[in-house]
């Protein structure tokens, strides 16, 4: 590491840092701290945990069910488009959640190109629902999962993966008993980021599947509906939130964060 660095260097540092630390300052400075044990208590905040809690997990494992799959396809298989497949993969990492929303409702609504047929057959509607929540959480966040795998699984050693295919296990049983353990770290990265982002999203779910308290009302959009009306409320939902995301990224810092 560098003993003396430059001072321009430190300043513009240290100016990036505080851009970041100030807005988490002027939230712990609004923070009515003797109320907030009432305040996270009250049913709006429980009922928006609870479901955020739920629709958070049930993507996670979906992430994991399709997203893995996903990722080996992209890291291991040569098929034309890939590159075209992998960018679509990415596009809800930069898309406006918004966007993503109303694609998501053009596709999976009561006229969607799959909704509607789904819905004159079945009855079975995905929007405003607390399946419509899930979905747009999978859509956001299984991205950060097949991103973390598909690194992990193109870094690996596979003359491992190659001597138990020549001892004479199957494809399957390469991956579940070589594969999976060798990836397990970044796995386990890749899903709770997934979990981390889908417990955050907002844009997709406001557009998709509405905002119904007890229904479909997340932890982030019961923030958006506080600030209307009850701003303590608000910032009590936001401080958990916050204290929820620094969790995670703390529990992360082996995998993501540089050692000295």
């Amino acid at each position: 590491m560098t003993r003396r660095p430059p001072w321009l260097l430190v300043l513009l540092g240290s100016a990036g840092a505080t851009l970041f630390a100030v807005p988490l300052i002027g939230l712990a400075s609004r923070t009515p701290w003797l109320d907030l044990p009432q305040l996270v208590s009250s049913s709006i905040v429980t009922d928006a945990l609870r479901l955020s809690l739920i629709t958070s997990l049930i993507a996670t494992v979906i992430s994991l069910l399709l997203g893995v799959p996903l990722a080996w396809l992209l890291a291991r298989v040569e098929f034309p488009g890939r590159s075209f497949v992998r960018a679509v993969v990415t596009l809800p990492m930069v898309l406006p959640p918004v966007v993503g929303g109303a694609a998501l409702l053009f596709a999976l609504g009561r006229r969607g190109l799959v909704g509607g047929p789904v819905s004159e057959a079945t009855g079975f509607l995905l929007p405003f629902s607390i399946w419509g929540v899930v979905a747009a959480n999978v859509f956001v966040a299984m991205p950060f999962l097949v991103l973390t795998v598909e690194g992990a699984l193109a870094g690996i050693d596979s003359r491992y993966e190659h001597a138990a295919a020549t001892l004479g296990a199957s494809p399957l049983t390469v991956f579940g008993r070589i594969t999976l353990p060798m990836i397990s770290p970044s796995l386990r990265a890749g899903a709770v980021l997934a979990w981390a982002r889908a417990l955050g999203e907002f844009g997709a779910t406001v557009t998709f599947a509405g905002n119904l308290q007890g229904r479909t009302q997340t932890l982030p959009l019961a923030v958006f509906v506080a600030l209307e009306s009850d701003r303590d409320t608000a910032v009590a939902i936001s401080l958990v939130l916050v204290a929820v995301s620094l969790v995670v990224l703390i529990s992360l810092r082996d995998r993501w964060w540089p050692q000295p």
